[in-house]
């Protein structure tokens, strides 16, 4: 059974920074890119950040670009989203997705910036 499983949202006031973790099982985890989505509330889901396979290469969504990194550790099966100077335009509910052939969605994470 595969899961994705995404941590470390929460609230945060703006400027702040938060992780986010992608944690994955039940694939080989290392033959798939992984992205992150968010998705506002009203408004459609969009692409934040997307990594490929092997780590080697990345894409940001102009709106983040600069402050957020996307990164992973295959050994771990897990991937990362470092947010940095955090802006209130930045709540949503972030998800993560594991893909190649077929993709595999995590439930998403609630990110508040507010002070």
């Amino acid at each position: 059974q595969v899961q994705v499983v995404e941590s470390g949202g929460g609230l945060v006031q703006p400027g702040g920074s938060l992780r986010l973790s992608c944690a994955a099982s039940g694939i080989t985890f290392s033959r798939y890119a992984m992205s992150w989505y968010r998705q506002a509330p009203g408004k459609e889901r969009e692409l934040v950040a997307g990594i490929s396979s092997a780590g080697d290469r990345t894409n940001y969504a102009y709106s983040v670009k600069g402050r957020f990194t996307i990164s992973r550790d295959n050994a771990k099966n897990t991937g990362y989203l470092q947010m940095n100077s955090l802006q209130r335009e930045d709540t949503a509910v972030y998800y993560c997705k594991a893909w190649r052939f077929d993709e595999y969605w995590g439930q998403g994470v609630q990110v508040t910036v507010s002070s």
